[in-house]
């Protein structure tokens, strides 16, 4: 059972899929990060990368965000976004892609659009966070001191820096762990882990 843990839809179910190939967020996990960003999620624009089932955006919405953006290259993943996002009346606050993440963020920076907090959620054997994150650097949408969660196996090494994007906190739960990015003001690219 996969539920919203707190803010207005506490308690509240979310619609999963079936099979192995989305992994929620556990529970304690979540708990823990949004423990972490605290006030930083109220009135924040958040995009959920490889959104799943949009479970941590949603959190996010109930918890004050203001607006979440998810984007999965997935057609079921964005199905079950769309129907958790109606059934929890947070649809009007939300936007929901079916793209890969690379070019959404490319969409997303052509768009103007800025975030505050982005999450990162890919499966655990891929390369796709490093990608990720070199997205994001290089372009405009993750806001000055904008947080970025990169969630991941406990055993893969995240990059300290990337590009703008510096390693501030690393937290482990079990086989899982949260490594939190912040933006720091733009310089020259320091680091070989272009992919």
């Amino acid at each position: 059972m996969l539920r919203v843990i707190g803010g207005e839809a506490k308690g509240r179910r979310l619609n999963i899929l079936k099979g192995k190939t989305v992994r929620p967020t556990a529970d304690r996990v979540k708990e823990s990060l949004f423990n972490i960003l605290g006030e930083k999620i109220i009135e924040a624009e958040v995009l959920d990368l490889f959104a799943g089932v949009g479970s941590l955006g949603i959190e996010s919405l109930s918890r004050g965000a203001k607006r979440a953006v998810f984007v999965d290259k997935g057609t079921a993943s964005v199905r079950i976004v769309r129907e958790n996002l109606a059934l929890l009346d947070f649809h009007n606050r939300a936007e929901v892609y079916r793209e890969e993440a690379g070019k959404a963020v490319r969409r997303l920076e052509q768009r103007g659009d800025k975030f505050g907090l982005i999450f990162i959620d890919p499966p655990y054997g891929s390369d796709l966070a490093e990608k990720a994150l070199w997205n994001l650097t290089e372009s405009r949408i993750v806001e000055d001191k904008g947080t970025v969660v990169v969630e991941h196996y406990r055993k893969r090494i995240m990059p300290a820096e990337v590009g703008s994007l510096k390693l501030v906190r690393d937290e482990s739960y079990g086989d899982t762990s949260l490594s939190f990015y912040e933006r720091t003001e733009d310089r020259e690219q320091k680091t070989d882990y272009r992919l």
